[in-house]
């Protein structure tokens, strides 16, 4: 699919600036959305953000205020200048922030994962031009993501957005969500005209994890970042652990390396078309040597086939597994990247196996 994006549009631009996004988590008071929003017209932000409706997972927590908060992003854009954007989550939400006359609206993770929900987002807002940034699903899943902008272009939305916020996982690591940038890499791929935002709070889940974050987003060539920020995050009445004051905000934009998207340096060119060979040379190599254990397992297969013995041998695979990640870590690559790679191989090799043990083979 591809996005007609509207590259006029004024808070959207393709220049090495990436585009910053701050504001509370939450709107909680006039004076906090207000106050908040002046601080960060210095630090030259290009949207305020602030959540009116917010979806907890369980009832009595902090829900947001409600309409009323729309009334006081609007003050604060008329005293700032700064558009505004607040997330919906249904047509009601979408009828406020329209009324309120909202710049941008984004639809969140708890949404995007429901393609009935997108599609009556969608629907509520046909023929109305407007910005909509769309999170990705709370799971893992590219095509719940995909279809939430195929979605929304079908109804004529052009100026779209998506906002990586990680991942809900079980495992437990240092984020509050998993990033896994291997998916809005893939993303980009998909829909290369696309931009991409960074939420690196909610991936964080804690302030002390945001510039390395948002430095790492900035490097994949993401076109900006979505952080949250309030005049008192201590006192803050949800995620108060990933908010920042403006001041701080300001201390991590500042340390962020901007880079360049190419070079015209010619011993720059040189050197990275030769790397670039290497890479190629390597890469080709590794096909022939994968090829060739293929063919083994296809006579292990065989061997097993003709001797009655079954392919899966647990005890085998974890000495496999065992060994291969501590050799691998030894040579300095990762153990979760060797972890994924064996067992790709593993798999494949059981359906070699499998081929050629068939009745019918």
């Amino acid at each position: 699919m591809s996005i007609n994006l509207d590259k006029k549009f004024n808070w959207y631009n393709n220049k090495q600036t990436p585009l910053l996004i701050a504001g509370p988590c939450s709107a909680e008071s006039k004076e906090q959305v207000i106050n908040t929003a002046k601080k960060l017209k210095k630090e030259n932000i290009n949207i305020y953000r602030a959540g009116i409706w917010k979806p907890r997972t369980r009832p009595g927590s902090f829900e947001g205020v409600g309409s009323i908060g729309l009334e006081w992003l609007k003050e604060a854009k008329q005293q700032t200048g700064i558009p505004v954007a607040t997330e919906v989550a249904n047509t009601y939400h979408v009828d406020q922030a329209l009324k309120a006359d909202i710049d941008v609206l984004w639809i969140g993770a708890r949404t995007s994962v429901n393609p009935f929900a997108v599609q009556e987002i969608a629907d509520a807002l046909a023929g109305i031009d407007i910005p909509v940034m769309i999170k990705n699903p709370v799971n893992p899943d590219l095509s719940l993501w995909l279809g939430a902008f195929e979605r929304f272009n079908k109804v004529g939305i052009k100026k779209l957005a998506a906002i990586h916020r990680g991942f809900s996982t079980h495992e437990k690591t240092i984020f509050r969500n998993k990033p896994q940038w291997q998916i809005p890499i893939e993303l980009k791929k998909r829909m290369p005209e696309l931009p991409i935002i960074c939420d690196p709070s909610h991936i964080a889940g804690n302030r002390e994890l945001l510039y390395k974050i948002s430095q790492k987003a900035i490097d994949l060539n993401f076109n900006g970042l979505m952080l949250e920020s309030h005049i008192n995050p201590n006192l803050a009445l949800s995620d108060k652990n990933q908010q920042v004051t403006p001041k701080d905000l300001k201390q991590i934009i500042a340390k962020i390396i901007i880079r360049k998207h190419k070079s015209s340096d010619n011993q720059y060119k040189t050197q990275i078309a030769e790397l670039r060979q290497q890479i190629d040379n390597v890469d080709e190599e590794l096909l022939n040597l994968l090829c060739e254990r293929m063919n083994i397992a296809e006579m292990v297969g065989k061997l097993k086939s003709d001797n009655g013995v079954t392919i899966l041998k647990t005890a085998r695979w974890r000495e496999i597994l065992r060994n291969r990640t501590q050799s691998g870590e030894q040579k300095g690559l990762s153990k979760a990247f060797v972890i994924k790679l064996l067992k790709a191989i593993h798999q494949e090799s059981i359906n070699r196996q499998a081929s050629v043990m068939e009745p019918l083979n």
